[in-house]
């Protein structure tokens, strides 16, 4: 069973590396991906993931 990830970062091309990068292993799966504090908290509370790769420095 996959990683479940989800990425919050205020710059989209840092997100997009992420994802590039940690796509390439069979063992994580990115559920989803949030550009600002609230919408990380709705996507965290709606999907349920394993870990959090957050950007401490977001607005909102």
């Amino acid at each position: 069973m996959p990683i479940k990830i989800l990425i919050a970062d205020d710059h989209q091309l840092f997100r997009e590396g992420l994802v590039n990068l940690l796509s390439d292993s069979g063992e994580i799966e990115i559920i989803a991906q949030a550009e600002n504090g609230r919408e990380a908290i709705e996507k965290a509370s709606i999907n349920s993931p394993d870990i959090v790769i957050m950007d401490i420095g977001m607005p909102v």
